[in-house]
């Protein structure tokens, strides 16, 4: 069942004339609304219309209206006297230009309304007028009075019916340059324009209504629900904006972000397998915490108590080589002759080649003819 009409009266085009109801095509009685509660007893708060001077309530019959010309000096003006200049208007839509859509600058538009025939009698004059509007692709520029007012409609076709949107007047509409003159005039290279319509590409849709959540709304259901189960309610941390400094590279970010919100749905490749140890080869181990300065300590002196009499060019090359070679370190370390380590001194790789060449067992005659000690 369609809500109460706004509005009745006659569509008029012309000699065209039919019964037509204006209804309101949107609504907020959906959203959750609050009513004011007296915090002592929790009783509803009324207001009643006082006196500014006196304090005294006044009854409805002894109001009227009143134009302020100076602060404290009213012009009253009766009912009586507004019905009096009550324009013809007010029962008919009269139908007084068809204008191209995309001339209506949007800051006009005010608010949606849905027109059909009102009653069983004037569908067919309805109809001429709704495909007429349709077939020539224009919209329907009228006059309406809502509320003792008279209000700009445009109508344009919907499905079986109209839809009227009301308009606004030019002295209603704020000028553009009374903001936009201090704004000032920066030069865009293309390289950021080129990054902000790959952006716009990646987020190109099409309209869907559906898609949007009021999130304030969902909010307070979920505060209201909480409250209502006895929960306790805690404060949310708030996002904190961030300024932007580098646009460049903000732009730059942004794009690597969308390819990654448009890919994250996308199924992941399983994850390489690791790779087995060779033979004898010992697990690398990963990086500990910091340890106290006793245990380094006990670790540093078994350190040297096992590089005991061994050459220090030698030690030293070894640990090179092995950062190099990992067959090396496999075979020193199945050894047990020395403990390597990653960190190394490139400039001793050249001393540590021909020592390394004296001990290993494969190599190490060939090592002998071709080299010579270092000097």
């Amino acid at each position: 069942m369609a809500p109460r009409a706004n509005w009745k009266g006659f569509l008029r085009l012309s000699l065209v004339t039919c019964p037509v109801a204006l209804y309101p095509a949107t609504s907020e009685s959906e959203k959750i609304s609050f009513n004011q509660l007296n915090r002592q007893t929790g009783h509803r708060i009324k207001y009643i219309k006082v006196d500014q001077d006196t304090g005294d309530e006044v009854p409805n019959e002894d109001i009227v209206k009143g134009y302020e010309l100076e602060k404290g000096q009213f012009i009253e003006v009766t009912k009586e006297e507004l019905e009096e200049i009550a324009l013809e208007s007010t029962r008919t839509i009269e139908i007084d230009e068809f204008v191209d859509k995309s001339d209506i600058d949007p800051r006009y538009l005010i608010r949606p309304y849905y027109l059909r025939p009102d009653g069983k009698v004037g569908h067919d004059a309805f109809a001429v007028i709704r495909e007429t509007i349709r077939e020539m692709n224009k919209v329907a520029i009228g006059r309406v009075v809502l509320t003792n007012r008279e209000h700009i409609i445009a109508l344009e076709p919907m499905d079986k019916g109209l839809a009227g949107t009301l308009l606004r007047y030019p002295y209603e509409v704020r000028s553009e340059q009374e903001y936009f003159d201090e704004i000032q005039d920066v030069k865009i290279t293309k390289d950021m324009l080129d990054l902000a319509k790959h952006i716009v590409n990646q987020k190109a849709g099409t309209f869907d209504p559906g898609k949007f959540e009021d999130h304030y709304e969902s909010a307070l259901v979920e505060l209201i629900n909480q409250k209502r189960a006895g929960k306790l309610i805690r404060p949310k941390e708030r996002p904190k904006g961030e300024n932007v400094v580098d646009l460049m590279e903000a732009l730059r970010q942004s794009v690597g972000r969308e390819k990654v919100t448009g890919t994250a749905s996308a199924p992941k490749k399983s994850a390489k397998k690791p790779r087995k140890a060779a033979s004898g080869q010992k697990e690398m181990l990963m990086l500990l915490p910091a340890r106290s300065r006793q245990k380094r300590q006990v670790r540093k002196s078994s350190r040297r108590d096992r590089n005991v009499g061994l050459p220090r060019a030698y030690v030293h090359g070894c640990r090179a080589k092995s950062a190099w070679h990992p067959s090396f370190q496999t075979q020193q370390m199945s050894r047990g002759a020395l403990e390597l380590k990653l960190n190394f001194d490139r400039a001793s790789l050249t001393d540590a080649s021909w020592l390394l060449g004296q001990d290993l067992p494969n190599g190490g005659a060939a090592a002998k003819e071709n080299s010579s000690p270092p000097k």
